[in-house]
C-alpha cells in the first residue's frame, strides 16, 4: 500500500471527480479533477527542477487555491513541504532558508527581488513566485508541463512536511511530520468530528499553519467535501456565507468578531452542523455568548505543530468552557510533576503526549528532540494543565493553565497565569488580560497583569487588585495592573507575553 499522503486522501475524492472541492470568494471553482490535473503539474514542475523525494520545498504566499495545490503537489512527488507564515521577514526568513536548505522556493511577485538573494544564498535551485491571482513564475512553468502525474510512494515515516515553531524561548525548530502523523490525525478527525456526506467546509484560515492547512483543509478533502475558500478572515463576509456550509473552524478572535456583527443569530446559523476553535484559548465569555446567539455550542479543541490534534470536546458529548475535551483516539496524555511523577486528577502539571501523531522530532537538532521526549516516547509539550477530578463536571476533560514557560515562581509559590486570569476576566468593565511575571528584587518574579477593558469601562489598578483580593490567595494577586488598548497576539491569536514582558519591565 502506498502510504503517501495524497494517495490516501486522493483515495477519499467523490466518485463524480466533476464534483466541486473549491469555492473562492470571487468565484472562480475547482473541481476534485482540477485538483488532481492540476497538482500533477505542479509535481511535474518540481520533478523537473531537480527535486528528488525528501528535498523540501520553502512556501511562503499568500493564501490562494493555487497555495493548496501546491501543497498537495509537493507531498505527491514525495517532497516535504516547508510553509513560512507571511508576515516572516529577510531576517528571519534567511534563518528558515539556512537551516532547511530548500531545492525550491516560492514567494510573492513582489519579495522576489529579495527573498531570492537569501534563497540562492542557502542553496536553493530555482525560485518560482506565485501571486494571489494566478499570477506569477510557478503557474506559467507548471502550465508547459503533463497533467499526469505518478504519486511517489511514501513508506509511513518519510517526512511531509516541516512547521518552524515560534521561536519565543530560542531559536525557532522545525517540527518534522511524517506522513503517518498527518494521515492517522486526518482519519481519526474525520471519524471524531463526525464528518457526513454533504458537509461544506467554510474556510477561512490561513494556509501557513497546521490549523488551517492540516485540521481545515485535510478535513475536507479526506471527507470529499467542498470547501468555501476564503482569502482572509472577513466577520460580515463569513456570517454571509454560513447558510451555504456546515463546518466552520476558527481562532477564538474570528469568534469574538462574529460576536460583533448584529446580524450572528440562529437564523444565520441554521445550516451549521459545527463550529471548532483552536490554536489560543477561547474565553467563557465567548464560549457562553455564541452559544446563546448562534444556538451552537463551540468545540474546543488542542493540538501544536508537533502533534496536529491531541484533544477534543466531544461531537456527541457535553462540550465544556474552560476545557479542551479528553484524548483523541489513540492519544495518550499524562500529567507529570517537576520530579515526573504523574500527577493525580485536579492537580497542575506538565503536559505529556504520545501517539502516531506525534512527530519524529526537530529537523537537525537531534539533542533538542532528545530533550523533548522521554525515555518512554512522551514528547514534552511545555503546556501545563489540570485533568478533571473524579465526580467533578469536568471529569476526564483537560484544562491548559498556560506554557511552562509562563509559569510564575513568586516568593517560591507557584502561579498559574490562566487562573488568575480567568478571575480578571470575570471582573465588570474587563474585555480580556493576560498575566505575566516581571523581575522583583524581595520574590524573584512578581505577578503582573496586563488588562484590556471594554469600551466605555472605567478601572483603575486600585480596584482591580483590590477585587482580586477577596477571591484568591495573596500572592496570587497582581502586584501591579497595566492597561492597554489590545494584547499583542500572532497570527493564529496567541497572546505574546514575551512583548509583554519586555515592555512592563521594570527599568
Amino acid at each position: 500500500m502506498n502510504s503517501n499522503l495524497y494517495a490516501q486522501m486522493s483515495s477519499c475524492f467523490p466518485a463524480d471527480p466533476g464534483a466541486c472541492a473549491i469555492e473562492t470568494d470571487q468565484g472562480s471553482t475547482y473541481s476534485f479533477a482540477d485538483l488532481e490535473r492540476a497538482s500533477a503539474m505542479l509535481a511535474n514542475l518540481l520533478v523537473q527542477s531537480g527535486l528528488k523525494p525528501g528535498d523540501r520545498v520553502a512556501v511562503q504566499v499568500e493564501k490562494s487555491p493555487e497555495a493548496l495545490l501546491l501543497y498537495l503537489a509537493t507531498i505527491r512527488a514525495g517532497c516535504v513541504f516547508l510553509p513560512l507564515n507571511t508576515a516572516y521577514r529577510e531576517t528571519e526568513l534567511g534563518y528558515f532558508l539556512k537551516d532547511a536548505e530548500p531545492g525550491v522556493v516560492v514567494c510573492d511577485p513582489r519579495d522576489f527581488s529579495w527573498l531570492s538573494r537569501s534563497a540562492f544564498l542557502a542553496g536553493a535551485r530555482h525560485v518560482y513566485t506565485l501571486g494571489e491571482h494566478q499570477n506569477g513564475s510557478l503557474l506559467e512553468r507548471a502550465g508547459l508541463c503533463s497533467d499526469r502525474f505518478e504519486t511517489v510512494s511514501s513508506s509511513p515515516n518519510d517526512l511531509a512536511a516541516i512547521l518552524y515553531t515560534s521561536g519565543t524561548t530560542g531559536k525557532s525548530k522545525g517540527a518534522m511530520l511524517s506522513h503517518q502523523n498527518l494521515l492517522s490525525n486526518a482519519l481519526t478527525l474525520k471519524a471524531f468530528w463526525g464528518w457526513q456526506p454533504g458537509d461544506v467546509l467554510l474556510h477561512a484560515l490561513p494556509l501557513f499553519h497546521v490549523h488551517g492547512l492540516f485540521v481545515a483543509s485535510h478535513g475536507a478533502l479526506f471527507n470529499g467535501s467542498k470547501m468555501i475558500f476564503l482569502a482572509k478572515f472577513d466577520a460580515a463576509r463569513v456570517l454571509r456565507e454560513l447558510s451555504r456550509a456546515t463546518v466552520f473552524m476558527g481562532v477564538p478572535t474570528y469568534y469574538v468578531r462574529l460576536l460583533a456583527e448584529p446580524v450572528l443569530d440562529r437564523k444565520a446559523c441554521r445550516t451549521m452542523r459545527l463550529f471548532v476553535s483552536g490554536s489560543a484559548p477561547l474565553l467563557a465569555e465567548t464560549f457562553v455568548e455564541f452559544q446563546r446567539r448562534s444556538g451552537h455550542t463551540i468545540l474546543e479543541r488542542y493540538g501544536m505543530s508537533e502533534t496536529v490534534m491531541l484533544l477534543s470536546n466531544p461531537y456527541d458529548g457535553p462540550r465544556l468552557a474552560g476545557t479542551v475535551g479528553k484524548p483523541l483516539p489513540g492519544v495518550e496524555v499524562r500529567l507529570v510533576d517537576e520530579a515526573s511523577t504523574l500527577c493525580p486528577p485536579g492537580q497542575v502539571g506538565h503536559i505529556q503526549v504520545r501517539g502516531p501523531n506525534v512527530f519524529a522530532g526537530y529537523w537537525r537538532m537531534p539533542e533538542k528532540t532528545r530533550e523533548e521526549f522521554t525515555t518512554d516516547g512522551f514528547f514534552k509539550t511545555g503546556d501545563m494543565g489540570r485533568m478533571g477530578a473524579p465526580g467533578a463536571i469536568d471529569e476526564g476533560y483537560l484544562s491548559i493553565v498556560g506554557r511552562s514557560k509562563d509559569l510564575i515562581i513568586t516568593g517560591g509559590y507557584n502561579v498559574y497565569p490562566k487562573e488568575i486570569e480567568d478571575y480578571i476576566d470575570a471582573l465588570p468593565g474587563v474585555g480580556e488580560s493576560a498575566v505575566i511575571g516581571l523581575p522583583h528584587a524581595d520574590f524573584g518574579e512578581a505577578v503582573s497583569a496586563v488588562v484590556v477593558l471594554r469600551p466605555g469601562a472605567q478601572a483603575d489598578e486600585k480596584a482591580i487588585i483590590g477585587a482580586l483580593k477577596s477571591s484568591i490567595a495573596n500572592f496570587k494577586v497582581p502586584k501591579r495592573v497595566f492597561f492597554v488598548d489590545e494584547l499583542p497576539r500572532n497570527t493564529m491569536g496567541k497572546v505574546q507575553k514575551s512583548i509583554l514582558r519586555e515592555r512592563f519591565a521594570p527599568t
